[in-house]
């Protein structure tokens, strides 16, 4: 039976997981962060200044992460280009952040290389499917 009136669902699945996955992946990327940061802080010679500024970009990161996750969910869920809009503008300093802790910081250790190069192609494939959601909804 041919549905009336209703318009076709045009939000992303694909983009939805990715988005969840995302969420769950920086909870755990978060926590390893700060206890990477114990760790350092302990054992290598990291200057006290530079603890303090990489844990407050830290925290700075989170909350830029879940201002850019918010406004994704919603703006895929209630088929909105502005939230996805500002959900992608977000997510330039969040991969920034990211760039910054993969090769900027004073010490690197190969965990954090990991960790960082793993949220960066969670970060490539959001740009990407959240620009196609962009350009769907402002149809």
């Amino acid at each position: 039976m041919a549905s009336r009136g209703k318009s076709p669902i045009l939000s992303s699945a694909p983009l939805q997981v990715l988005l969840y996955l995302n969420s769950w992946y920086f909870a755990a990327f978060f926590i390893g962060e700060c206890l990477m940061f114990i760790y350092k802080g302990i054992l290598l010679p990291y200057p006290q200044q530079n603890l303090i500024l990489d844990v407050v970009l830290l925290f700075l990161f989170l909350a830029l992460e879940i201002l850019r996750l918010f406004y994704g969910w919603k703006g895929n869920l209630c088929e909105r280009s502005l939230a996805m809009s500002v959900s992608l503008s977000v997510l330039l300093p969040c991969a920034a952040l990211a760039v910054y802790y993969l090769y900027l910081q004073t010490f690197v250790l190969r965990l954090e290389f990991i960790l960082n190069a793993i949220l960066l192609c969670f970060y490539g494939l959001e740009f990407i499917l959240g620009v196609m959601c962009v350009t769907t909804f402002s149809r």
